[in-house]
């Protein structure tokens, strides 16, 4: 089994380093093709306005100056010698969760591998809090991805669907339920930005997210990382809500209006 592996906290990256760890236990053919630089929140973003560099680190290891999408587009069309038959992205430091999916540069590697016809998963590890000075439980992710990823290989996955594993910030021992979950949502969006003012006495505005405490439903994969549980969520680009398509043909369907 050839396996890809990128991510979007960049090639450098703690995580990175656990899932080639956690790829190596699958497989000895893995081929890693990551960002040169950390690309959190990028999403499914492309670079079409400048050139891409890649540049070779190891005999299987390579470096991209771009997004994770950019990253799966060129290791599958260029870089490896041959196709591969699993994408794994991450492991990403903090969990993407909710409407994390929806700008995670780790969600949007896998779905691009999914996008080629690539079984794909996207894994991340979450905090007890998202700041420079704590430390992921990276023993979680490696501990349980292996079997994780055996047991979703042996079944049947729909198309376009990927897989997305988040583990919880408990150290292994901790851990004692896995749960298949459905994509949350928060009731409070979490994101805002902080104004600040530079030397020059110019303000500026930094992205950021209050982490406030929320009552997520049960069988969410937000409500999982607040119980301590490894949430595994299959997920699709398909973003058609098909309840809303079945009203508005009785209301849009025909000769257009004027």
């Amino acid at each position: 089994m050839r396996v890809l592996l990128t991510n979007d906290d960049g090639v450098d990256a703690e995580g990175l380093a656990c899932l080639e760890r956690i790829a190596r236990s699958l497989s000895d053919d893995v081929w890693t093709v990551a960002p040169q630089e950390e690309q959190s929140g990028k999403g499914r973003g492309i670079t079409l306005t400048e050139p891409l560099r890649v540049n070779r680190l190891d005999e299987r290891r390579y470096a991209v100056t771009g997004t994770p999408t950019d990253c799966v587009v060129l290791a599958v069309n260029d870089i490896l010698p041959g196709r591969p038959d699993l994408v794994l992205s991450g492991v990403n430091r903090g969990h993407n969760v909710g409407e994390d999916c929806s700008y995670s540069g780790t969600v949007a590697g896998a779905l691009q591998g999914m996008a080629f016809g690539i079984r794909s998963i996207a894994l991340s590890q979450s905090l007890e809090r998202f700041h420079d000075e704590v430390t992921a439980h990276w023993e979680t992710a490696e501990v349980y991805a292996p079997a994780i990823i055996r047991r979703l290989l042996d079944q049947r996955w729909a198309e376009g669907v990927v897989m997305n594993l988040n583990f919880p910030a408990r150290a292994p021992d901790d851990v004692t339920e896995i749960e298949v979950t459905r994509q949350g949502f928060r009731r409070e969006g979490e994101m805002h930005a902080v104004k600040r003012t530079d030397l020059r006495g110019r303000d500026y505005f930094w992205m950021s997210f209050r982490g406030t405490k929320q009552d997520h439903a049960p069988g969410t994969d937000l409500r999982a990382m607040d119980d301590g549980k490894i949430s595994v969520t299959p997920l699709h680009i398909d973003l058609t809500h098909r309840e809303s398509v079945h009203e508005l043909k009785g209301v849009l369907g025909g000769v257009p209006p004027r």
